[in-house]
């Protein structure tokens, strides 16, 4: 087969070589610099050999142009790519060598810093030598790597081939290192707390659970980090954020992985309202500073992300959008069955869970520009605040955009009585909701020991990129998504698919 005869050309060189005394995975480089860096160094117009910078450069050889007694190859790092010239008589012996380069190693090259003939940045080599020999060949230059399932299973071949790709996570990276900044100048303090728990709380979703040995207890992986986070407020730091990871043992799908990342702010002597603007803020200034716009485009959609952002009451939305009364439970379940619902779902859903499926399933998707959905049920969340005018709703909104939920913020519950008696309440419904599994006695000592009024934010980062790269999906926002394992005969299968497609391509 091609690829099996490619994979056994590739390590004959390899042997050769390392036959010829040559080290074919080399040690440490001194390089001058990246590649973009040293390329955007390079003066403008004609200079004199003697004149020319020496530089020191390495990367993976992604073209090679063979005209005999000079090769003319591709080096490319994450910061670009440059050119280098490869001379016989400049190099001497060791041009015999470079039969056995093939695309994908990894080489360095020292030499001098000048353009060709046609303008291009060129690096004239003086010696080159392998670091990396790479025995699998890359996908096809000419039609990349389409196969979604390849792309997400071998994430490396996806970041080789498809530049896009690389530049979605180095543009992921410079998004959560601007929240850092935007945080760090408000005065906000980057912490780290367990992911690992022997109580789990803070948001409605079920656990993955583990045993450590030697204590002999299960314990969960964080779904949320939310009363950790609180624990530090009692402690007098008043102005705390973590950029976690969490853990839902739950479905996938387009914006849903079980392992993924949120940052959650914490902040004293505020609520809800502030968290609003600190939202809007954040996710406006990120898209103008990073991308130059807050004009984006997701799917077939252009959403404006310029704050301020319209704020609606959920039952509002829900008279409004989905064109039924709140307060009529049967109108409510008629319209859910309409959507597709299956009727015994809704047989014994009580009221404010019906408002909530209503607004998952008919509202939600329909809120395409980003908009603050305010003033949930309490029953719904057990860590809000009440409102002060109606006790039965909280001062909790989530942000909606482009149909799903980009953040989720309130003004934070701090009398523990009524903690306490709401933790009762979710334990008793732990099984069907997956909320809480036990009264955290340990929380609520926290707020006896006094907690400030305070506003608390839970931001998807994943579901932000997704926006600010106009991904639809969450997979090509993570670079190992979590997937299913192939049997062999999936693996056989695709192998098969490969070989014809190299077969076809080299026709």
């Amino acid at each position: 087969m091609a690829k099996q005869k490619i994979r056994a050309e590739r390590i004959a060189k390899l042997e050769a070589l390392q036959g010829a005394g040559v080290k074919p995975y080399g040690e440490r480089v001194a390089i001058t610099g990246f590649i973009g860096d040293v390329s955007a160094s390079c003066p403008e117009g004609e200079i004199a050999e003697e004149d020319a910078a020496v530089v020191t450069v390495a990367g993976r050889v992604t073209a090679v142009r063979d005209m005999g007694k000079s090769v003319w190859i591709d080096l490319r790092d994450r910061s670009g790519k440059i050119q280098a010239n490869l001379l016989q008589k400049r190099l001497g012996d060791s041009f015999a060598l470079l039969k056995n380069l093939d695309l994908g190693d990894f080489l360095k090259i020292e030499g001098i810093l000048m353009r060709s003939r046609r303008g291009e940045v060129t690096v004239f080599a003086s010696s080159f030598s392998f670091l990396c020999k790479s025995i699998e060949p890359l996908p096809a230059k000419f039609k990349g790597l389409k196969d979604v399932e390849i792309r997400y299973r071998r994430r490396y071949l996806d970041l080789v081939a498809n530049e896009d790709s690389r530049e979605r996570f180095i543009l992921r990276s410079k998004i959560i290192s601007f929240v850092r900044h935007f945080l760090d100048v408000k005065s906000f303090l980057e912490v780290e707390t367990p992911m690992l728990q022997t109580i789990y709380g803070g948001a409605a979703a079920r656990p993955f659970v583990t045993h450590h040995n030697a204590l002999d207890i299960d314990l969960f992986m964080r779904i949320s980090p939310e009363t950790y986070l609180k624990r530090l407020l009692v402690g007098g730091l008043d102005r705390v954020y973590e950029i976690n990871r969490n853990f839902r043992n739950e479905g996938i799908d387009t914006s849903h992985n079980p392992e993924f990342t949120m940052i959650e702010i914490y902040q004293a002597y505020a609520d809800f309202t502030d968290m609003m603007e600190l939202t809007e803020t954040l996710v406006s200034t990120a898209a103008q500073t990073l991308l130059g716009t807050t004009t984006i485009h997701f799917g077939e959609n252009e959403i404006s992300l310029a704050a301020p952002w319209p704020r609606r009451k959920m039952r509002d939305l829900i008279q409004d959008v989905a064109g039924v009364n709140p307060d009529d439970d049967d109108a409510m379940k008629a319209r859910l069955r309409s959507a597709g619902l299956p009727a015994e779902k809704l047989a014994n859903i009580d009221h404010d869970h019906l408002m909530a499926e209503v607004m998952d399933e008919i509202v939600e998707p329909q809120l395409i520009q980003p908009t603050f959905v305010t003033h949930y049920p309490a029953s719904l969340n057990p860590l809000c605040k009440r409102n002060d005018e109606d006790p039965k709703i909280t001062d909790r909104f989530e942000v909606i955009v482009a149909g799903m939920e980009l953040a989720n913020a309130f003004s934070e519950l701090n009398d523990p009585i009524d903690q306490r008696a709401r933790f009762e309440e979710q334990v008793g419904r732990a099984d069907e909701e997956g909320y809480c599994n036990a009264v955290d006695d340990d929380y609520v000592s926290a707020l006896e020991v006094g907690m400030p009024p305070a506003g608390g934010l839970g931001l998807g980062i994943d579901r932000l990129v997704m926006l600010l790269t106009g991904q639809t999906s969450i997979r090509e926002v993570i670079l190992f998504p979590t997937l299913k394992p192939r049997t062999a005969e999936e693996i056989a299968a695709q192998e098969q698919d490969e070989e014809e497609e190299d077969e076809t391509a080299a026709e």
